[in-house]
């Protein structure tokens, strides 16, 4: 009984960090590998660098094709999606913000240059 007690807390450790560490991970990761499986064209994605775009080419299993800006398009890794994006709906429109009343955290008056900045 002495020697099945010994190994108890060892026990309890390990299932700490199965329940704490490897089993959320796994969850992250099944719920990535998915997310990259169900890419289509036409989807807003972030990639893990956090340059935006939309799918254009999604048929091949290892690289997807990002058209970040009007006639450029990255090829990319499929593990380099890190999300899709969900669309945005249009800005409604509002009031403009009066600039006297706008604060600022520096102390600065909307429009005041920054010291030590220099135009080019």
């Amino acid at each position: 009984m002495g020697e099945a007690a010994s190994f108890l807390p060892l026990v309890l450790i390990v299932l700490a960090f199965y329940f704490l560490l490897i089993r959320p991970q796994s969850k992250r990761a099944k719920a990535q590998r998915q997310m990259q499986a169900e890419l289509a064209p036409g989807s807003s994605v972030m990639l893990t660098s956090g340059i935006f775009g939309e799918l254009t080419r999604t048929d091949d299993p290892e690289r997807v094709d990002v058209r970040v800006a009007d006639g450029v398009v990255l090829t990319v890794a499929r593990a380099a999606i890190a999300n899709v994006v969900p669309e945005r709906a249009p800005l409604e429109a509002t009031d403009p913000v009066d600039p006297a009343v706008e604060a600022r955290a520096d102390g600065r008056e909307p429009g005041e240059d920054v010291p030590g900045r220099r135009e080019l």
